[in-house]
C-alpha cells in the first residue's frame, strides 16, 4: 500500500498546485486604466508579489500599482534624482533596486542616464550617465552577478555597470545593434537584444569580462514590427512587445526561434511584463508623440491588459 499511497499523494499535490495556480491567475485584474492625460507609458516591470511599475515618457514620473489593484499611484515624482523623460524601468528584486532610464530629450534637464531607486520605498540611490555624445537609455536587464546592462538606442550599443562601479562602460557596439531596444538574459552569458528600427532579435554572447564576444542575428519565423520591451519568463522563454499592437511569447532553442501571439490591441504596445501567472502589455500610443500630424491630438486614456501566461 505504501508505494500506492505515495503516488496518490504526489498526484494530489500536483492537482492542488495546478488548481491554486489557476485560481491565482483568476484573481488578478485583466485591465487597468492609468490615471491622467498624456501618460505615454513606454515601459513596465513587476515584482513577484504582483506589484506593477510603470514609467511615464509623457510626464517623467514612475507609477506603481499594488498587488491585485487597478489604481495606479504616482510613486517617484518627475525630477527626483534628476529624473527626466522615462523609458525603461526594471525591477531588480535580488538587489532591491529599481532601474530607470532617464533621458534628456529637450534643451533642459539632467543628462541621459540610468538611475537607481530603492525598490521598496522609491528613495533615490544612484545615477550613471551613458557614455557617448548622442545617447538614448532605452531599457535595462540585470545579470545574475548583479551587472546591469542598458541599451543605447541612438548609440547602437549595450552599456554595462558592474557591481560597485561608478561609471558605465560599453559592453557591445556593432552595426547590428543599431536601434537596440529591449533586452533580457537567457542565461548568465547570453543576452538577447532586439532592434526597434531593424526588426531584429540578436543573441549577444558575453565573455568572462562581461563584454560581447559574439553577436548573432537570429532568423525569425515572421517579420517583426518595431519590437520593443522584452522580459524573460522562464528558461528560453520571453515576452516581447511590438509597437504594432502585439504581445508574443518567444522561445529560443539554439538558433531556432518560435513566436506565439498572446494578445493584440489596436494601439502601439512598447511594454510587457509578467507576474503571478499573468502576462501584461501596455498601450504606449507613442505615435501621438512621434508623428507630427498627431502630436497635438488627444490620445485618450492609456490601458494595460493581462492574459494568463502559458505554461
Amino acid at each position: 500500500m505504501k508505494p500506492f499511497s505515495t503516488a496518490l499523494l504526489r498526484i494530489s499535490l500536483i492537482a492542488f498546485f495546478l488548481v491554486a495556480t489557476v485560481a491565482l491567475a483568476a484573481d488578478q485584474p485583466t485591465e487597468i486604466t492609468l490615471p491622467g492625460a498624456r501618460v505615454f507609458p513606454e515601459s513596465i516591470t513587476s515584482t513577484p508579489d504582483g506589484t506593477l511599475i510603470v514609467g511615464s515618457l509623457g510626464h517623467g514620473y514612475v507609477l506603481r500599482i499594488g498587488p491585485g489593484q487597478t489604481t495606479a499611484e504616482e510613486w517617484i515624482k518627475a525630477g527626483t534624482n534628476g529624473l527626466n523623460s522615462v523609458l525603461g524601468v526594471f525591477a531588480d528584486e535580488k538587489n532591491k533596486l529599481l532601474w530607470v532610464c532617464s533621458n534628456k530629450l529637450g534643451p533642459t534637464g539632467d543628462p541621459t542616464a540610468v538611475k537607481t531607486f530603492d525598490l521598496k520605498t522609491g528613495a533615490p540611490k544612484g545615477s550613471y550617465v551613458l557614455p557617448g555624445d548622442r545617447t538614448l537609455c532605452n531599457d535595462i536587464a540585470v545579470a545574475p552577478d548583479g551587472t546591469a546592462y542598458v541599451t543605447d538606442t541612438f548609440g547602437g550599443a549595450v552599456d554595462m555597470l558592474k557591481p560597485g562601479a561608478q561609471a558605465l562602460e560599453v559592453a557591445a557596439k556593432d552595426p547590428l545593434l543599431a536601434g537596440a531596444d529591449g533586452l533580457a538574459f537567457g542565461n548568465k552569458t547570453t543576452l538577447y537584444v532586439n532592434s526597434v528600427t531593424a526588426n531584429k532579435i540578436l543573441r549577444v554572447d558575453l565573455g568572462p569580462d562581461g563584454k560581447s564576444k559574439n553577436i548573432t542575428d537570429l532568423k525569425l519565423p515572421r517579420k517583426l514590427d518595431r519590437p520593443d520591451g522584452m522580459r524573460a519568463v522562464g528558461k528560453g522563454r520571453f515576452l516581447l512587445a511590438e509597437n504594432s499592437g502585439k504581445m508574443s511569447l518567444v522561445k529560443f532553442e539554439g538558433d531556432n526561434v518560435t513566436l506565439t501571439t498572446l494578445k493584440e490591441v489596436t494601439a502601439s504596445t512598447p511594454a510587457v511584463t509578467a507576474t503571478r501567472g499573468m502576462a501584461w502589455v501596455a498601450e504606449g500610443k507613442l505615435n501621438y508623440m512621434q508623428d507630427p500630424t498627431m502630436k497635438d491630438k488627444d490620445p485618450g486614456t492609456f490601458k494595460m491588459y493581462a492574459v494568463p501566461l502559458p505554461k
